[in-house]
């Protein structure tokens, strides 16, 4: 009883949209099985609680119907309205519940003996049929608990019109007149018309309520317009149990089978065509929903290796072209550059108008050593005082270097040493043999791992620290602009190394100390505060000069200096003046040369001594070389300072003649051999400056430096010997690269003459290295790269050529796609061998050769950037980030057709 109440409350839910189908419609299936509900006096009561919530529900839905079926709505209303007058029950309808129950009992009784006109009759039969209901119920009950939900609003109907028949004390015991049964079938003619109405309007919802539409398809064989009084509970045919005497529990997983049956009814053609009509619909749908799903399935198959295959070019392509990535942070970036170079130049040589900084970093006090990590003397345990102690731990730090194993450093070190000692120290260390710095030598070795060893916390906290110091001291103001500082750090103690057998190896630099320094900044600005407890050397405002602050250093007395970084304006403006310097020599170059080529045959010796240095200036683009104390610095040389010993002339040695074979140490201690074909006036010359002089006496004896660019400057403004090598530089590369660069190759073919350009230019400037200690193993390594390369095109050949056979015979187009996706994947792998082929010459041709220096500093940038744009060259395989940084005035000037 229960279960049926509540599951009719969730029915009485329903759209209101409905409310007119299920009233014209139920009173059908109520003929249908209105015997069965009377023999059952349990569901009696249920009918009575589905009658009052239906009758609570029709009169909500009445107000939503249409204009037709309000007027029907309205008549059914008006029955309601006379069955107080017409029965008792309806007054026991507002009694308790139990009484309803009773009452319902006998409503019934009365509704199936339509025949019968007393109350008494009705008892009687209600005992009859109570006991008639209890043969029956175990075939009926569930049938009609299931249907109960579904005909409250019929069972109302039925009721009232029954309640017409009986007899009572103002009701007609007759059966219904010929008037009241065309009244009738107008009513039910005006339902049809608005359930057809409804059904037309409502196309969602007779989805969600096709079951109520399958109860309907039941009551097809009764007539509505046949008389109810002729019915009688004893006269209806039992018949089998079909899907709707199915109890609702056991038929809810058959919903999808219960939506498809065809429902039967006096609308047959209207609910049949309409109905029809959804289901195509849906079945349209469902195949057109499949049927999408499965192309876009085999779509994304198809698709899925094409994608994966078209990211990893995108990323290989952002990997070729670095600064493809951040186009868009270096837009930003362009946004504050200072184009400097646009605006007009200074001729009086002022450098700024205003200029404030923060002055240079010192670096940190000592930090002395724990008192575990010890010093020994003889074997035996020695504390020092801490400037000794500092100093030993430099020593301590370098101890596995080959520079220990050098006399002349372990002889400077150990005499700056004593002079920190204290007295008692020096009287006990005299012998630096005797010395154990092993213990001070694990201690640093286990801080350098540990430093190796940060966890990624105490980089980014490292990371940090730096940034913050390079925010404070890194940037300066000048005029207006923030610019870079290149080195604002105060180098820290330490032992000097310098390069090759110098002189001075060993010795001590001291800490240098604000009393060292003098600090240049604008008068206006806010000047640079010392650290606490110090003062500075000096404070000045020299705008004709672009130094910072600077101090001199204790070994070679030599001025350091903090200038601005290599991308400032004053850096640039330098650089291009250089350059352009260079460029204006073309102009008198033929001048120069045909008056030191008059000059060899002077009379005066000093002048011939210049004509043939000038000329290996220029022909070797040799540094001038520069007068230096004997014993101060390392024995490097230059053209001006060539001894006898350093030249060696053969008349005829290779099949060439006159030639002079040079070998001595230049810059930084790198040794330059080289045999020379020389003219045979400039071979004589020098025959005559070899007469009667010992190796060690100087070549040009009656010329230097200074007297040479004094001579220069009369013959061009600005000119020096090092624009010389300037010139011949850049002139170099720009013939070299007219002279290997083809049009026709790729862009890593061009790169490679791009090189073998600069490495003209480096051999001829005599930029060398040694051979790098890893060099064989990354020889190898690359060796066996391009050999498995080769393995992997050996089998991309016979791939190509067994796709090309299959399309041949074939000849769909599934074969020529196949063809055509081999032969690309053929020729990448040719471009990747190609590639590794270039990078393993170009490695081996460099392995001596340093291109860094050269470009850096005698290569006009220009050349390079308008060669790059010419031939659409990626400039960031030339120049990195930093460099580009420094050139970004000749990156902004140059345009494709810029010539030397």
């Amino acid at each position: 009883m229960m279960d049926g109440f509540s599951f009719d409350q969730a029915i009485g839910a329903k759209s209101d949209s409905h409310s007119s189908v299920k009233s014209s419609n139920d009173l059908k299936l109520k003929v249908n099985n209105y015997g069965t509900v009377n023999n059952h006096s349990n569901l009696a009561s249920t009918n009575n609680h589905i009658k009052m919530k239906d009758g609570h529900i029709s009169k909500s839905k009445d107000s939503h119907s249409s204009s037709k079926h309000s007027s029907s709505s309205e008549k059914h209303r008006d029955g309601h309205s006379d069955k107080p007058k017409k029965s008792s029950s309806s007054d026991k309808h507002r009694d308790s519940h139990s009484d309803k129950h009773k009452d319902k009992h006998s409503e019934k009784h009365k509704d199936s003996s339509k025949h019968s006109s007393s109350s008494s009759s009705s008892t009687s039969l209600d005992k009859h049929g109570s006991s008639s209901s209890s043969k029956s119920s175990s075939h009926n009950s569930e049938k009609h608990k299931d249907r109960h939900k579904e005909k409250s609003s019929s069972n109302d109907k039925l009721k009232e019109k029954s309640k017409h028949k009986p007899s009572d004390s103002s009701t007609v015991k007759s059966e219904k007149s010929s008037e009241e049964r065309k009244k009738e079938r107008s009513e039910h003619r005006e339902e049809k018309i608005a359930k057809a109405n409804v059904v037309k309007t409502e196309h969602t919802s007779i989805k969600t309520d096709s079951k109520h539409m399958n109860n309907m398809s039941s009551s097809k064989h009764n007539s509505v317009t046949s008389p109810l009084s002729k019915i009688s509970p004893s006269k209806i045919k039992r018949e089998p149990m079909s899907d709707d005497d199915i109890p609702l529990i056991k038929r809810k997983p058959d919903d999808v089978a219960i939506k498809k049956m065809k429902v039967e009814s006096d609308d047959e053609p209207l609910q049949e065509k309409y109905k029809a009509k959804i289901q195509a619909e849906k079945l349209k749908a469902k195949e057109r929903r499949e049927d999408i799903e499965n192309r876009k399935r085999k779509a994304e198959e198809a698709i899925e290796p094409i994608k994966k295959k078209k990211i990893k070019k995108e990323i290989k392509n952002e990997v070729e072209s670095p600064t493809k990535g951040r186009k868009k942070k270096d837009n930003e970036e362009q946004q504050t550059i200072w184009k400097w170079w646009e605006e007009e130049r200074r001729e009086d040589g002022v450098k700024w108008t205003f200029l404030e900084h923060k002055g240079p970093l010192f670096a940190p006090d000592y930090d002395p050593l724990p008192d575990n990590v010890i010093f020994k003397y003889e074997g035996k345990l020695m504390k020092l005082s801490q400037d000794a102690e500092e100093v030993a731990g430099f020593y301590a730090k370098m101890l596995e270097h080959d520079y220990t194993k050098s006399e002349i450093f372990n002889k400077n070190f150990f005499k700056d040493w004593r002079k920190v000692m204290s007295s008692s120290e020096k009287e006990t260390i005299t012998d630096l043999k005797k010395c154990d710095f092993r213990d001070m030598h694990a201690f640093f070795t286990e801080q350098s791992e540990e430093r190796k060893n940060r966890t990624k916390e105490e980089k980014l906290a490292l990371k940090k620290r730096n940034e913050e110091i390079q925010a404070e001291y890194g940037y300066c103001i000048m005029d207006g602009h923030k610019e870079k500082i290149g080195n604002f750090r105060i180098e820290p103690p330490g032992l000097f190394r310098g390069r090759g057998d110098h002189p001075k190896q060993g010795m001590l630099k001291r800490r240098t100390q604000p009393e060292d320094v003098i600090i240049n900044c604008s008068k206006d600005s806010k000047i640079p505060q010392p650290p606490s407890g110090h003062k500075w050397r000096k404070v000045q405002a020299d705008n004709k000069v672009s130094w910072l602050a600077c101090w001199s250093e204790n070994i070679q007395g030599q001025t350091k200096y903090v200038m601005l970084n290599a991308a400032s304006r004053l850096k640039g403006e330098k650089d291009w003046q250089k350059y352009e310097v260079a460029r204006r020599l073309y102009k008198h170059v033929d001048k120069i040369r045909a008056t030191y080529r008059e000059d060899w045959k002077s009379k005066e010796m000093r002048i011939r001594q210049r004509a043939v240095a000038l000329y290996f200036i220029d022909k070797l683009a040799l540094r001038a070389g520069n007068e230096k104390e004997e014993g101060e610095t390392a024995d490097t040389v230059g053209c001006c300072s060539l001894r006898v010993e350093h030249i060696k002339l053969h008349p005829e040695i290779d099949n060439k003649e006159f030639v002079v074979e040079f070998d001595f140490l230049g810059k930084d201690s790198i040794r330059y051999q080289n045999k020379v074909p020389v003219e045979k006036r400039v071979f004589k010359n020098l025959q005559l400056f070899m007469e009667n002089k010992q190796p060690g006496d100087d070549l040009f004896d009656r010329l230097n430096t200074a007297t040479l660019n004094k001579h220069l400057h009369d013959l061009m403004e600005g000119l020096t010997a090092k624009v010389f090598r300037t010139f011949n530089a850049s002139k170099t590369l720009q013939e070299q690269l007219d002279l290997l660069t083809n049009p026709e190759e790729s862009v890593t073919a061009k790169l490679l003459s791009y090189n073998r350009a600069n490495r003209a230019v480096a051999v001829l400037c005599n930029h060398q290295r040694s051979v790098p200690k890893n060099f064989s193993k990354q020889m190898e390594n690359l060796q066996n790269k391009i050999k498995a390369k080769m393995d992997v095109i050996k089998e991309g050949k016979k791939q190509v050529k067994d796709a090309k056979s299959d399309y041949k015979n074939l000849k769909t187009e599934k074969a020529k796609s196949m063809y055509e996706k081999k032969k690309k994947q053929l020729e990448r792998l040719q471009e990747q061998l190609c590639k590794l082929e270039v990078q393993a010459t170009d490695k081996d041709e460099n392995k001596e050769i340093a291109l860094g220096t050269s470009k850096l500093n005698y290569l006009d940038p220009r050349i390079s950037v308008a060669w790059c744009k010419k031939w659409e060259a990626p400039l960031e395989k030339i120049y990195n980030k930093t460099q580009r940084e420094k050139f970004r005035w000749a990156i902004d000037m140059a345009t494709p057709n810029f010539r030397f």
